[in-house]
């Protein structure tokens, strides 16, 4: 027995060596079996401070002695792998809001990652370490669309913290994959924070605002994404209040690591640290701002100052290696997370490969996303007819025509920061494919971007049975400064109006003409509609709406599939009617706080079909703030057609000084087949209707009369009983 037991501790303490031989060993750090911690201290302990430091840029430089190749950080994936060449291009985010559907944008996350790990495999087996095409990308973009001016906007997720925390989350569930032991892709949440315009300001603005907005409207999305476990922070441009983001300590060491307790890695918007000593002046030269930055929590930097001057910081005392070592730590916990220093075997997503790009299931993704996210916005009745213009009897018109400047557009599908897809299929493209042989389509484009008396395809038009008009703005009249060339407003948009060229054709196609006219209409916001709607029979606001863009159309105009699109923005009448662009402040901004009249509001989105709502269960009162309101809806379908709903839930609170006119807090997408029901079931947590006490500064849920309400959209409610917080 006394032998067995001295075998068997000296089999441990041999173990015990073994290991810790394993942990300093030149290779430790390549040991898929040791802890992660251990993995990271193993190799910071192998490089100099120099090869350090190289890592620190987003083009991480090799360390060829430990067979370390280059990297480079800096990969997008907004709406599909962007900028990589050939990938499956998915609708414009804004547009994918538009579909209040978390599960559809889980699935369309995932086919992202799957095809991104596929590019990154066959170039790494090339040899090929490009920019675009690795595994850490720069997406979502959750920032709040506050103001339509913003030529980004299209990126976002629209006005609504709620909408755009459940967007977001859902996106970077989908981007980084639920393995056990490795990340599919990084998702990074930016632009961190309070940035969304002005575009050609971005460099240089101080965007101030108090803790209460910032708490509850600024930051509410990002605090759910880090809660979820996304694995990068992207620091913004701009100050807040008077903190550059990317070296103020307010928000990344009080709030994102201190409060949040974030464990991922902070990434620099590009050449952002520059701006800190260039152009907002806040410090002197680039060898301190590198400094600030590595003291502040930033371990990654878009852009070369970090690679170039934190040695000249550690020289002048201004930083210490042990500094360093913390920043890179960041940095490589993620790489090890995604398996770059594992054998391939081990990594489940090692073996996707050209069939997991662009292929059937992703091209089906696109055009169902395309579908869900296109909103109907008029559908009139013709003189004499018992049914609304659309959908479309493709036995009643036997010659289309199909007019309008982005009606075999490119631009108009892409939106901004996009792939490339062979399986592109425009406006016209998609509509000639819907009908018959025998069935005549024309094209014309109708007219330019700026020519009010030219245009083409009138005598055309009335010559056929229907005409559909497809106008609007392409992503190089809005966008990111530099990328929407055309902008008048460096990117951003100076005024709501559709192009001037565009409102006269639509007319020049009505005058004279009684037979049914389609708009169509692109962009990545609000525009004034007003300008046009009274000269068409039906509205669809197709977004930016992907490679699939014109199949998606087609399915809805001929009726294969029931609008069920939901605007995430408010359609404002003017841009008079909206607080100056630089005013960071909610006050009079969306459906929260904006009270005026309005084009169409938050939520709202026409169908084929109608719905009728009733409740189930109705909450109850609140007694404690762990409680949970939990109610039930039924809804029937009592129109002609099977349609999807989005059923949207608001909270109205009691009257206390700055709460918001109405808040979503609850939304589910259902398929109600015509004349039969569905039932939903919702629990909204008594947390959620917390507000910030600027007095205490934190959280608190104030006693008084709230309202839950089952809206059609924003303004429009059905089902509303009063519930109370005791």
């Amino acid at each position: 027995m006394i032998v067995k037991q001295l075998f068997s501790l000296s089999a441990v303490t041999c173990l015990f060596f073994i290991q810790i031989q394993a942990q300093h060993s030149s290779e430790g750090f390549r040991n898929a079996k040791l802890p992660l911690t251990t993995r990271i201290n193993n190799l910071l302990h192998q490089l100099t401070i120099e090869e350090k430091i190289s890592l620190l840029g987003f083009r991480s430089q090799p360390v060829e002695r430990l067979n370390i190749p280059a990297y480079n950080w800096w990969n997008e994936a907004l709406h599909g792998v962007a900028r990589a060449g050939k990938a499956t291009v998915f609708p414009q985010a804004i547009g994918m809001a538009a579909t209040f559907n978390n599960q559809l944008m889980q699935e369309v996350a995932n086919a992202i990652s799957t095809e991104a790990r596929a590019k990154y495999n066959l170039a790494i087996q090339q040899g090929r370490h490009l920019q675009y095409m690795g595994l850490t990308f720069w997406s979502p973009n959750i920032n709040i669309f506050r103001d339509p001016r913003w030529g980004r906007g299209q990126e976002t997720y629209g006005e609504d913290p709620f909408l755009t925390a459940n967007m977001g989350t859902a996106f970077i569930q989908g981007l980084q994959g639920n393995d056990p032991h490795y990340l599919k892709t990084s998702a990074c949440a930016k632009h961190f924070a309070v940035h969304s315009g002005p575009e050609n300001g971005r460099h240089t603005f101080n965007a101030i605002v108090d803790e209460k907005d910032l708490r509850e409207t600024y930051l509410y999305a990002f605090k759910k994404l880090v809660d979820a476990g996304v694995e990068s922070v992207m620091c913004a441009y701009n100050r807040v209040n008077d903190e550059p983001c990317c070296t103020g300590n307010t928000l990344l060491q009080k709030i994102l690591r201190k409060e949040w307790k974030f464990k991922g890695h902070v990434v620099t918007d590009c050449w952002a640290l520059e701006d800190i000593w260039l152009r907002h002046k806040v410090l002197p030269n680039s060898v301190e701002v590198a400094a600030a930055a590595i003291k502040a929590g930033v371990n990654l930097d878009c852009s070369n100052m970090l690679q170039d001057d934190v040695m000249k910081a550690i020289d002048q005392k201004l930083l210490t290696t042990t500094e360093v070592d913390s920043a890179l730590a960041g940095i490589l916990r993620t790489q090890f997370k995604l398996g770059f220093y594992d054998d391939a075997a081990l990594n489940p997503f090692s073996k996707y490969g050209a069939d997991s790009v662009t292929n059937s299931y992703h091209t089906m993704l696109a055009r169902k996303m395309a579908q869900q996210s296109m909103v109907l916005l008029k559908n009139a009745r013709m003189p004499g007819q018992e049914k609304n213009i659309l959908p479309l009897d493709k036995n009643k018109y036997g010659a289309y025509m199909v007019v309008g400047p982005n009606a075999a557009s490119l631009d108009a599908l892409m939106g901004n920061y996009h792939g490339v897809s062979d399986k592109a299929v425009n406006f016209t493209e998609g509509i000639s494919a819907a009908v018959d042989a025998g069935t005549r389509v024309e094209y014309d484009q109708g007219c330019d971007y700026t020519d009010t008396t030219h245009f083409g395809g009138i005598w055309a038009a009335g010559n056929a049975d229907i005409t559909i008009a497809v106008i609007g703005l392409t992503p190089v009249y809005e966008g990111e400064e530099g990328d929407a060339f055309l902008a008048q407003g460096g990117g951003d948009r100076t005024n709501i109006n559709l192009p001037a060229s565009h409102i006269a054709f639509i007319k020049a196609l009505r005058k004279g003409m009684q037979k049914p006219i389609v708009a169509v209409i692109t962009a990545g916001s609000a525009v004034d509609v007003s300008s046009i709607e009274p000269y068409v029979d039906a509205i669809i606001y197709a977004w930016y709406p992907g490679e699939q863009g014109g199949n998606a159309l087609a399915d809805i105009l001929f009726g294969n599939v029931t609008p069920s699109g939901k605007l995430p923005v408010t359609f404002y009448n003017s841009f008079g009617d909206l607080p100056g662009y630089a005013n960071y402040a909610m006050k009079g901004r969306t459906y929260r706080y904006f009270d005026g009249k309005v084009q169409y509001p938050f939520g709202f989105g026409l169908s084929y079909t109608s719905f009728t709502d009733e409740w189930l269960k109705q909450p109850t009162d609140i007694i404690a703030e762990n409680d949970s309101i939990s109610f039930g809806v039924k809804i029937k379908n009592t129109g002609r057609y099977d349609g999807d709903e989005v059923v949207q839930v608001y909270i109205e609170y009691p009257a206390v000084d700055r709460m918001p006119l109405k808040e979503l807090k609850a939304f589910k997408r259902v398929t109600v087949q015509k004349g039969k029901e569905g039932v939903l079931n919702f629990s909204i947590a008594a947390s959620e209707l917390k507000k910030w006490d600027l007095q205490q500064r934190q959280w608190k849920l104030y006693p008084g009369d709230y309202f839950l309400c089952i809206g059609k959209n924003a303004n429009e409610m059905i089902l509303r009983k009063q519930f109370t917080v005791k």
